[in-house]
């Protein structure tokens, strides 16, 4: 049979020629979980010789203050590393209140409806929840272009945020749930970051078939020339073992749990506790350190994110906590892969499936969510055992360079969007071809 030049055109698409149009509310320069995972994927994606676009805000999480150098306009482009951006208007604002954070949210959609015009029309749409306005507007711009809809879901959300207390009122909940289960049905394809989130997933309107699970990983040449000793002796930490907080303080990490901790190793000056990123909740953490005098805990705020492998480097003990609820069960922090791919032992206060992929590749210890003593006794242990923390650490790096590689998660990733893709052109060939996929 003679190879038409649509079946040259599928196989193409098949090979990487593809152009995804991603749609994040986080992109660096922010250095949020949601930003990493997006640029990280980008950037291999255009790599492997697809074309990309992200369409984003103006940098500005957590305090909700516009980066240097960027301006907050309705329409501007940059180029990042072979990634083309787009950053559309949106009420700024810090991330704290459920008000001004869902205006937020919500201003983003409209601009994405509003900017359709003026965005390039891609071979698949690619958007990512939290929050959901954003992957809405993933299905909205999809339908404007009329091209399939890939919806990825980091956290279950409306769910996380009735976890968390945020929102108790059902009438307010309810339209949320709705667009949830809209979003489920209508995507071509859901990825979930967990196994756990599949079942919620499928139960609330998803075919079975059209989930996938592709989890979060770390790109292991990010943390391979972390410089420790410069850190520590920037901020007075050398000789000290180094129990290190990295990532959002919020309403779901109840980080007080780890200031409890550290106030019953006081006795032990040489563990210091230090925290590293922004939140909600940071002021009320440094407010409740000086109230019960913690001399053995520093916070650090918000550092670039070129400077989380100096971090690394310099950190004995990666904490990861989560809040006592059985959501978060369902959760994998993104930053447990980072600490196991600088080769660092964690200490694990989550339960569920991110407990079980510490178990299984020995990386750390687990202790129950909320529950200082178990928590410092963790830190205490490992403190006391150089040799548990170096064979923690290799275990960990192994486990990572085998199962959560982000060059091999992208890659896969990237196959399923061609997959997509292609399967949508061959059931519109006998629709004129679009410009970006002629020759």
């Amino acid at each position: 049979m003679m190879e038409t030049s649509r079946d040259r055109l599928w196989i193409s698409i098949r090979k990487r020629n593809v152009h995804v149009l991603c749609i994040s509310h986080y992109y660096p320069p922010e250095n949020g979980a949601l930003a990493v995972r997006m640029s990280e994927n980008a950037h291999a994606w255009a790599a492997s010789g697809a074309t990309v676009t992200v369409v984003t805000c103006v940098p500005n999480y957590p305090r909700g203050k516009t980066f240097p150098g960027y301006q907050n306009r309705f329409f501007q482009r940059e180029v990042i590393d072979g990634v083309n951006v787009i950053r559309l208007w949106t009420l700024v604002s810090a991330n704290e209140g459920i008000l001004l954070r869902t205006l937020n949210y919500l201003s983003l959609l409209l601009s994405v409806v509003i900017a359709s015009p003026w965005l390039p029309r891609p071979d698949v749409v690619l958007s990512t929840s939290p929050n959901l306005f954003c992957g809405v507007a993933g299905g909205l711009l999809a339908w404007v272009k009329r091209r399939p809809w890939i919806l990825e879901i980091r956290d279950l959300w409306p769910e996380s945020i009735i976890a968390v207390g945020a929102i108790k009122n059902r009438a307010i909940i309810a339209p949320f749930e709705y667009l949830e289960r809209w979003a489920y049905r209508k995507a071509a394809g859901v990825v979930s970051v967990t196994d756990t989130f599949v079942k919620h997933i499928v139960t609330n309107g998803a075919k079975p078939e059209k989930v996938h699970v592709i989890k979060n990983g770390v790109d292991l040449s990010t943390f391979s020339a972390g410089d420790g000793e410069s850190f520590r002796k920037k901020h007075g930490l050398t000789g000290k073992i180094v129990a290190s907080y990295i990532g959002t303080h919020g309403m779901a990490h109840k980080l007080e749990t780890v200031l409890m901790a550290a106030a019953e190793l006081q006795h032990r000056p040489e563990i210091v506790f230090v925290f590293v990123g922004d939140g909600a909740e940071r002021n009320k953490l440094i407010a409740l350190r000086d109230k019960i005098s913690l001399s053995n805990v520093m916070f650090l705020g918000e550092l670039p994110r070129s400077e989380m492998p100096d971090v690394l480097a310099a950190t004995d003990i990666s904490l990861v906590v989560l809040a006592n609820n059985p959501l978060f069960r369902a959760v994998i922090p993104s930053k447990i892969f980072e600490a196991m791919g600088a080769s660092k032992p964690i200490v694990l206060g989550v339960e569920g499936e991110s407990a079980e992929i510490i178990r299984k590749a020995r990386s750390g210890l687990v202790v129950a969510p909320e529950n200082a003593e178990d928590l410092s006794a963790a830190i205490a242990t490992l403190a006391d055992d150089a040799h548990l923390r170096t064979q923690l650490g290799e275990n960990g790096l192994n486990c990572v360079r085998r199962q959560f590689s982000r060059e091999v998660l992208s890659r896969t990733y990237l196959d399923l969007l061609q997959r997509v893709a292609a399967n949508s052109f061959r059931a519109r060939s006998s629709l004129p071809l679009p410009q970006s996929l002629k020759s």
